[in-house]
């Protein structure tokens, strides 16, 4: 199987791994440099939008985006050519990335305004409301600041004390990283559903074959589950992989409506 790798594939995996063995064990700083921040972090740099997608969380994470991009890139790249699948990839990891710091964006603005809505009217039970939403940043003695708060809700030092917890919450928001190439793997995944719909795939878990465009089905219902659902402690970026389907879908529909592109 490896032989049957072709160059753009090859390359890709190559500079991911090496990226992450080079990050992992010589580098660890390149991550902090690499990884993708919200734009208002001051860890944030322009150039994160391409670099992030070249750094992974750990092993895992690595292995089952260039696992994917092993599986579906090279019959991709046979069939789109080279510039194509690297087209695709690049355009799909970028976008993804600029569309889930818009998204990202929303939720810091709706952080703004439950800070906003505080300061304007301090409560403990409007912070209580908010370490239920933010539980998971929370050390468990904040529970005992809520009941000291509840008890004097009028004091100034318990009124201050909760602000900085809402600010420093918002700090730590804005300064979590996305690292890693889903979004762009996603861009393949869909775009081999839409050019080889009907080809079967044998999973692993559970052994049964599927045709690739049930497969791609059940990824963007789960993925679209998992925003809705929203889970505190999930540290997935679920939107960077839906943007990658929607993005990849785009360019395939635009290629294959623009059939002259593929000479």
């Amino acid at each position: 199987m490896f032989r049957n790798l072709t160059p753009v594939v090859k390359n890709l995996l190559l500079i991911n791994i090496a990226m992450f063995v080079v990050a992992s064990y010589f580098m660890p700083q390149l991550e902090r440099m690499f990884a993708l921040y919200y734009v208002q972090s001051p860890r944030f740099m322009p150039t994160q939008f391409l670099t992030y997608m070249f750094m992974h969380a750990n092993f895992w994470h690595l292995f089952s985006n260039m696992f994917g991009l092993f599986i579906f890139g090279p019959l991709l790249e046979q069939f789109l050519g080279p510039k194509k699948l690297l087209t695709l990839w690049m355009v799909c990891g970028v976008g993804s990335g600029l569309l889930y710091s818009g998204y990202n964006a929303y939720r810091i603005g709706q952080l703004d305004n439950q800070i906003e809505a505080f300061y304007a009217n301090p409560s403990p039970e409007r912070f209580n409301d908010f370490v239920k939403d933010n539980r998971h940043l929370f050390k468990s003695g904040v529970y005992d600041f809520i009941d000291d708060f509840t008890k004097n809700p009028e004091s100034k030092t318990m009124i201050q004390r909760a602000k900085e917890n809402y600010m420093g919450i918002r700090d730590i928001q804005i300064n979590i990283p996305m690292v890693g190439a889903s979004g762009a793997l996603f861009g393949i995944l869909i775009a081999f559903a839409m050019f080889f719909p009907n080809t079967e795939l044998l999973l692993l878990f559970p052994p049964m074959p599927v045709k690739a465009k049930y497969l791609v089905l059940f990824y963007g219902l789960y993925t679209v589950y998992n925003i809705i659902n929203n889970s505190p402690t999930d540290n997935v970026a679920h939107f960077a992989h839906l943007s990658g389907l929607i993005i990849g879908a785009g360019l395939v529909y635009y290629w294959k409506k623009n059939r002259n592109n593929f000479y």
